[in-house]
């Protein structure tokens, strides 16, 4: 099993979600970069809105701020406890680690911008979120994904992938409202060995995707 490229495995993704296709209160939220082709396709299939996760894990190379991440959430900002404790850090000792953390922040908030082309954020409050990646490895990336989508509020929150590794099925299950995979292989190895073309796209082309996504919705209304 191998998918054509990510679009493609969001297409065949859509199957499964099928309960959510054309509902007012449901949106596609694709964990970026590698996720938002397939986010894209499956979006397109559902007659669903697309927007983004962007997420960044910080460490410092000096300083007491352990790996925590920032995340920008449908263009709503989302810092772990320690990333806003580092940024609030008095003390000459916490100096580095600020800065580092300011910097960080203001690359990232940089792509993000860039990547969503300046739309403005969106209510998830109340909301069922089917937030999609291109597949699911240790599963640490879509747990820290739900922990910021969380902030916002949703209802609900499907998680979705075209696939995933056996062992990390259980713990994401665990952590979202609903957990649909297309396909489990073992040995899984990694990610990109289920995909033809695994190229992630740039700032640019995420921005193109979106825009597609929603020339797409307004053709079919």
């Amino acid at each position: 099993m191998r998918f054509k490229d990510a679009r493609a495995a969001g297409r065949a993704l859509a199957g499964p979600l099928g309960a959510h296709a054309g509902r007012p209160d449901a949106l596609v939220i694709a964990v970026a970069r590698g996720g938002v082709g397939v986010g894209l396709g499956a979006a397109e299939s559902l007659g669903l809105p697309l927007d983004l996760l962007l997420l960044r894990r910080l460490l410092a190379p000096h300083g007491p701020l352990r790996p925590a991440c920032v995340a920008s959430v449908a263009g709503a900002p989302f810092l772990d406890e320690e990333v806003a404790a580092a940024l609030a850090g008095a003390g000459e000792g916490d100096a580095a680690t600020r800065q580092f953390v300011a910097d960080a922040l203001a690359d990232f908030d940089l792509h993000a911008r860039a990547a969503r082309g300046g739309r403005p954020p969106l209510e998830l409050s109340g909301r069922t979120v089917i937030l999609v990646d291109n597949g699911i490895r240790t599963g640490s990336t879509m747990l820290a994904a739900l922990r910021a989508l969380r902030s916002a509020a949703p209802a609900r929150v499907v998680v979705a992938a075209p696939v995933a590794d056996p062992a990390s099925v259980a713990l994401v299950r665990s952590a979202a409202d609903e957990f649909v995979h297309l396909h489990a292989p073992e040995p899984f190895g990694h990610v990109g060995l289920w995909y033809a073309d695994f190229a992630r796209p740039s700032d640019d082309e995420i921005c193109a995707m979106l825009n597609e996504a929603g020339g797409s919705r307004q053709l079919r209304a």
